[in-house]
């Protein structure tokens, strides 16, 4: 033990060497990864969708239907920015991308309303964005139910009953939503503790996979092997330990953006989030290791490396759920340390989920740990033999 220490501090410092001459392990470890960051930050300040463009066309053109488009417009989502003509006109706008939305009032709407005829609001939803979609869909039903109630609630009033009489009347069943982890539908609070992750894992790949990716270009594998004593396992261990210093340092900057100035709530355990990235960032090193001693080649495992990280986002269930998933793509959703650090994330942050329900998450994660010793054996071979040097 005490000589594979040794020979672990003789490649860290060669590497420490290594990366201070070298101007790309600085834009990888630090330059972009801060600045992306900084850009998901600044991208979901605001937080919540709001005043997203719709148009209305009002063939009535009353009292009764401008104090319907005036609450139309005072929801959170909507915003009414074009009184159109006809339909052809808004038709031209939502082409353009202009507008998501087209409200339609029909003629003789305050008629029908006065006379206690049914009538009806028309709403066209562009619906090539589903979240938009679903958001403008809700606010614009919920101002309309609104504008309805007040309307049946003055005709009941009239009839001579209280106020609370008419409101039970009118709404015999109350139906009451309480949001519990994300009550004001913050986006911040969501996509940034996703986004932000998934950055941080494509630049440990891509520096992991550089790092030894060069060594092989270069052809200074069995220089570096040679640091370490012949050991290939303490070789490895001196080149990506300096690497996951950096990394988790870099980490931290990460945490402290998402705290500080996305202001996501931290409900639960800061020690489990630490543990958690610290094997996050172990376990993607571990899979790059794996990639680039198989293909042999910098190129190609730097686009191997990229993909599998890309595939991260869609299988880890923060855009479609993985329990709506088809059952297999479920168990494909396993192979990306990536699903299980997104769950460690919502938990402590935003659930507030005890520390003990993460633990099969970390144990989950602690796993990919372990593929490095599988490769040993032809990361050792790639190395000394010079047939693999020189790939670009």
């Amino acid at each position: 033990m005490p000589g594979f220490l040794h020979n672990t501090c003789a490649v860290m410092r060669r590497e420490t060497g290594r990366i201070t001459r070298q101007p790309m392990y600085f834009v990888l470890m630090i330059v972009l990864p801060v600045v992306s960051f900084a850009f998901f930050a600044l991208l979901f300040n605001q937080g919540a969708i709001r005043n997203i463009p719709i148009a209305v066309l009002d063939q009535d053109n009353t009292t009764l239907s401008r104090k319907a488009v005036q609450m139309i417009d005072d929801t959170p989502t909507a915003m009414v920015a074009y009184g159109i003509q006809g339909m052809d006109e808004g038709e031209r706008l939502m082409r353009e991308g202009r507008i998501m939305a087209i409200v339609q009032i029909p003629a003789f709407f305050e008629k029908n309303i006065l006379s206690n005829s049914q009538t009806h609001l028309e709403n066209y939803v562009s619906g090539t964005n589903i979240t938009v979609n679903g958001l403008l869909s809700k606010d614009i039903q919920t101002a309309v139910t609104t504008f309805t109630a007040g309307i049946q609630l003055q005709v009941l009033m009239k009839q001579g009953l209280t106020q609370r009489q008419a409101m039970a009347q009118l709404m015999p069943v109350r139906f009451d939503k309480h949001v519990l982890f994300n009550p004001h539908i913050n986006y911040g609070y969501y996509l940034s503790p996703s986004f932000m992750p998934m950055m941080l894992m494509i630049f440990v790949v891509m520096v992991t996979v550089f790092a030894i990716g060069t060594e092989l270009k270069h052809a200074t594998a069995r220089e570096w092997l040679g640091t370490g004593n012949g050991s290939v396992a303490a070789a490895l261990a001196g080149k990506v330990l300096p690497i996951t210093a950096v990394m988790f340092l870099i980490s931290l900057v990460m945490l402290v953006i998402n705290f500080k100035i996305v202001g996501t709530p931290l409900n639960g355990s800061l020690a489990v989030i630490l543990v958690g990235t610290l094997l996050f960032i172990l376990s993607y090193q571990s899979i790059s290791v794996l990639i680039v001693s198989l293909l042999a080649n910098l190129r190609l495992s730097l686009s191997i490396g990229g993909g599998y990280s890309v595939l991260a986002f869609t299988f880890s269930g923060l855009t479609f759920p993985i329990m709506a998933m088809w059952e297999p793509m479920q168990w494909v959703s396993k192979i990306f340390p990536f699903t299980f650090y997104t769950d460690i994330f919502v938990d402590q942050m935003l659930r507030g989920t005890p520390w003990v329900y993460s633990l099969p998450d970390l144990c989950y994660m602690s796993l990919f740990i372990v593929l490095p010793l599988l490769c040993l054996p032809r990361l050792k071979r790639v190395c000394t033999e010079e047939k693999f040097w020189g790939r670009l």
